[in-house]
């Protein structure tokens, strides 16, 4: 019983965090405003992708991020800089982007190569969009203060591994279906709440940059 509930606490401590800065079904619409001259069949190929592609970045950043930004010398704080800084100047493309309806139209009847959904799956859908710097820096912070040894690391393994994988299939899902949310918003609603979307991860971005920007200008200061 103290086994299954230190899995179950493990798993409770990282799902809550990373859920909250991945948020799946906001992303899910920028799914859905990237992807909307695609087939079905593409989006839900793309969204297996996604959802897969982002189960790696955080198993990744999880158990062995720490240790490769200790290996290149990388502070999470220059990785929050400049992260920061890819999902903001993402955003603000998303955000500025013109409305062009006509030319969706049209690419319906051409569908996009499996090549192309090859490309757009991990850069810009995964990395920065949906799994970014800030679920990065979460997911290596998380991992730097699992136990160091013994049966504890254990469970906070099968816990927080149990946790990504969820976080994971709720991606896939929240995407595979996103056209379904979109229709309950209708065209003109789907088309606000993206930009709203788009907005609130161009926030994200520069919060992500102040904190790492505030973490350097701290590590310069003294200490009293």
């Amino acid at each position: 019983m103290i086994h299954a509930g230190a899995t179950i606490a493990a798993f409770l401590l990282v799902f809550p965090a990373l859920f909250s800065i991945v948020n799946p079904f906001g992303g899910a619409l920028i799914f859905n405003e990237a992807a909307g001259d695609r087939t079905l069949a593409q989006r839900a190929v793309l969204a297996r992708r996604i959802g897969v592609y982002s189960l790696a970045i955080i198993l990744g950043a999880l158990w062995g991020g720490s240790y490769l930004l200790n290996f290149f010398g990388i502070t999470i704080a220059a990785l929050r800089i400049a992260g920061g800084l890819v999902v903001a100047i993402r955003a603000w493309a998303l955000l500025t982007a013109p409305e062009h309806h006509e030319e969706r139209k049209q690419k319906q009847a051409e569908p996009a190569s499996e090549n192309e959904d090859e490309d757009v799956a991990f850069y810009p859908l995964t990395m920065p969009f949906t799994t970014g710097p800030g679920t990065i820096s979460v997911a290596v912070t998380l991992g730097s203060e699992r136990p160091t040894h013994g049966t504890e690391l254990l469970y906070f393994f099968i816990g927080a591994s149990g946790a990504a994988a969820a976080l994971a299939i709720v991606i896939w899902l929240a995407y595979r279906f996103a056209g379904g949310i979109v229709s309950l918003l209708g065209p003109s609603g789907s088309r606000i709440v993206t930009r709203l979307m788009a907005f609130i991860l161009l926030c994200i971005g520069v919060q992500i940059m102040l904190t790492g920007a505030t973490e350097t200008l701290e590590s310069f200061l003294p200490k009293s």
